[in-house]
């Protein structure tokens, strides 16, 4: 459970650092995010959450 919690404090520090260095780009982003298929999002989040999971197994192993 700590390891669960140290990788989402550092998810959180790094979203919130991108935000507050390039908030231009992150508005752009979630603009883009809007007009993009319903599709396209679920592969590209399928496939984050996929690359996620395999990350942690590695650093576990």
């Amino acid at each position: 459970m700590a390891f669960f919690l140290a990788a989402l404090g550092l998810l959180l520090a790094i979203e919130g650092l991108t935000l507050a260095a390039f908030p231009g780009a992150a508005k752009r982003a979630a603009a883009a995010l809007m007009d993009a298929p319903d599709g396209t999002l679920r592969a590209m989040g399928l496939i984050a959450a996929i690359a996620g999971v395999a990350i942690v197994w590695f650093v576990r192993r």
